[in-house]
């Protein structure tokens, strides 16, 4: 898809509006996991998410190759929206988001104040991209899907990053949506010439691509019913799927509830917010914790956009006290 020297020229691109996020290794992580624990924090962009990186790319090729364009658009539940928004404003390109009804309102009022057109459609992801094309169509729009070469370009970026600081990981977590970060991290993997293990996460409400991992082909569902919005798909991208079952080791499904463990891990731990496709790595290792011990363990938290009332309705009291009676 791309050779280290575009990698490296990408990085000049993103570089020029978003500096390299941390990569920390945290003590108390290490101790909850056995291991030694790095996080990837792409909760610190401009955007809250790693997928303003993409978003940069691709605004910067369409300027230089494809400038006549009236406008983007695309469907979203937050993140990739965001990352067009803001990239549609810093190279002045008008850009329209649809975006599902019941959305986070957070994620809707940022891509407002990014600047995009924001239309609310349909009860899922599916259902507002598939007017979103037709719009695209009707109005002459470019439609940018959430998985492309030029995004996961982008997003490989913080691959880089995090590769040339702490290269020798044995294992990197990383969250699946459409699947442009993971392809990202496995393709810089590849052209660094590491061997790190790459293990995808998906929610066991929205597993379309642990199913098709397994398959061998693409599998849709009919629901995705995670509250991690950021990992509900219900329809692989069979390019994506091809690069994942080339380059990762497999695929990890965690519940809601371990989703939420994590979450108040990384705020009691890191005290960093993770929105719940971000706290989706974390959840896996420690399911997989006996497998980790004494291992250089990397973990991509992806973002940090969620809603206070989903993030207090979710990971608050209640929900702890709801979890320990259940266990209980």
């Amino acid at each position: 898809m791309f050779d280290l020297k575009e990698l490296e020229r990408a990085h000049e691109i993103v570089g020029a509006a978003v500096p390299p996020t941390p990569a920390h290794a945290w003590p108390l992580l290490a101790q909850r996991l056995c291991a030694h624990v790095v996080v990837k924090h792409e909760n610190h962009t401009p955007t809250g998410a790693f997928k303003v990186r993409g978003g940069l790319v691709y605004a910067d090729r369409l300027k230089r190759e494809r400038p006549q364009v009236a406008g983007l658009i695309s469907a979203t539940t937050g993140n990739h929206g965001q990352s067009l928004a803001f990239a549609g404003r810093r190279y002045g390109v008008p850009v329209t988001i649809y975006a599902p009804h019941g959305n986070s309102v957070e994620k809707n009022r940022a891509m407002r104040a990014f600047g995009a057109n924001l239309v609310e459609h349909g009860d899922d992801f599916q259902s507002a991209r598939e007017e979103a094309e037709r719009r695209a169509q009707r109005d002459r729009l470019e439609f940018v899907p959430s998985f492309h070469p030029d995004l996961v370009l982008g997003v490989a970026t913080y691959a880089l990053e995090l590769f040339r600081k702490a290269g020798d990981l044995d294992v990197l977590y990383v969250p699946i949506g459409l699947g442009s970060g993971i392809c990202g991290c496995i393709l810089a993997r590849d052209l660094l010439g590491l061997t790190t293990e790459i293990v995808g996460v998906q929610s066991t409400e929205a597993p379309s691509y642990a199913l098709s991992f397994a398959a061998g082909t693409v599998v849709s569902t009919n629901s995705s019913n995670t509250l991690a919005d950021g990992v509900a798909t219900r329809v692989p991208d069979a390019d994506a799927l091809a690069m994942i079952r080339k380059g990762a080791s497999r695929i990890a499904q965690v519940t809601d509830d371990e989703i939420a463990a994590a979450m108040r891990a990384y705020w009691t731990d890191t005290h960093n917010l993770a929105e719940g496709a971000g706290a989706a790595p974390l959840a896996a290792a420690l399911q997989e914790k006996n497998k980790l011990q004494g291992k250089r363990v990397g973990l991509v938290l992806s973002g940090g956009n969620i809603d206070f009332d989903r993030f207090r309705r979710w990971v608050g009291p209640d929900a702890v006290a709801a979890e320990q009676r259940a266990i209980a």
